[in-house]
């Protein structure tokens, strides 16, 4: 094979292949707890990573939950629940039904 038709058929491999740069995604977040003045410590606990939209908030104070979008190759649900629960407003994990990893 030419080294021009390898160089072109790794090129055209390279480009149907693709590479997924974002991966929006929607979440809803369950605290129990949530009280009108907790917003701003989720808020803040959500500030300083990428990958989540924040200008997708979506608060239900009855319901007690957020629902916000966030692109998945850059930050895991289970990051931003940790991160909302570790900044003080407890958040409701999702119980395993499986024995793989994570929530």
């Amino acid at each position: 094979m030419s080294k021009e038709l390898s160089l072109l058929l790794a090129l055209s491999l390279a480009l149907l292949g693709g590479c997924r740069r974002t991966d929006i995604r929607e979440m809803t977040v369950t605290m129990p707890s949530l009280q009108e003045a907790d917003k701003a410590k989720v808020i803040a606990a959500l500030a300083r990573y990428n990958g989540v939209a924040k200008d997708s908030y979506r608060w239900d104070m009855t319901a007690k939950t957020l629902t916000l979008r966030y692109d998945s190759m850059q930050i895991a649900q289970a990051n931003i629940r940790y991160a909302i629960d570790e900044n003080g407003v407890k958040v409701a994990f999702p119980e395993k039904t499986d024995d793989r990893a994570g929530h």
